[in-house]
């Protein structure tokens, strides 16, 4: 796994570095060289270990931010004294929040859960037909699917709708397990995507994907699951 190591404190900083281990780390002390190389270098990373008060025009909010828009499915992690930005670190959909001094077992627990959210979007892929050609899209990167005569709308992170034919009840018993679920008679949902689930219609990505009374009980089963994964 690739890491970024980004604060100003360089003794904080080469603390969460001896954490990781055997991973390979990269350690920032100053914005600027941070920025130049993931935005004009396109330098990536698998996890950013954000420290929030960085001093500088550019804290890690606002890191987090830019990380964000450039690499949707980013991995992001801020880390602070104060326990007050846990409202932007929601927001941001960071994977957690570590409070300083950090503790060992919690870089443990934050790269076990990166390393499976990693394995998720790297192995699996959805294959399509669509005007002759063949494509693929990772699971990780596929929001939901919707079916309309016969017509099926793969829905993105990237913003993206690839179109294809084919039958959503075909396409269900293929990718259906821990990542999507039926929630409807014309809808799949990524699950892992899923912000809430209000009432009868999952969120996901600031739309609302109708349940229906058939599949309502496992879907909330899975979701709460998810959720118990994500605190773990």
């Amino acid at each position: 796994m690739r890491i970024a190591v980004c604060d100003d404190c360089m003794e904080d900083a080469l603390s969460l570095k001896r954490f990781l281990g055997g991973h390979e780390a990269k350690v920032y002390s100053d914005t600027g060289s941070f920025l130049e190389d993931i935005e004009n270098k396109k330098i990536r990373y698998d996890l950013y270990l954000l420290d929030i008060y960085m001093e500088g025009p550019v804290g890690g909010i606002e890191l987090a931010e830019r990380i964000s828009r450039e690499q949707e499915e980013a991995a992001i992690c801020l880390v602070s004294t104060s326990n007050d930005f846990y409202r932007e670190a929601y927001d941001l959909y960071v994977v957690q929040y570590l409070l300083k001094p950090v503790k060992e077992a919690a870089v443990k627990q934050l790269l076990d859960r990166v390393s499976k959210r990693l394995a998720r979007n790297r192995e699996k892929k959805l294959f399509f037909q669509s005007r002759g050609q063949t494509g693929s899209i990772p699971y990780g990167k596929i929001l939901y699917i919707s079916s309309r005569e016969h017509t099926l709308s793969i829905y993105c992170t990237d913003g993206t709708v690839q179109e294809c034919k084919g039958r959503l009840n075909e396409l269900s018993t293929q990718v259906c397990g821990d990542e999507f679920m039926r929630c409807h008679q014309s809808f799949l949902v990524n699950m892992y995507h899923v912000d809430s689930l209000s009432g009868t219609d999952l969120i996901v990505d600031g739309q609302r994907i109708p349940v229906s009374r058939r599949y309502y009980t496992e879907v909330k089963q899975r979701y709460q699951e998810i959720l118990f994964e994500e605190v773990d």
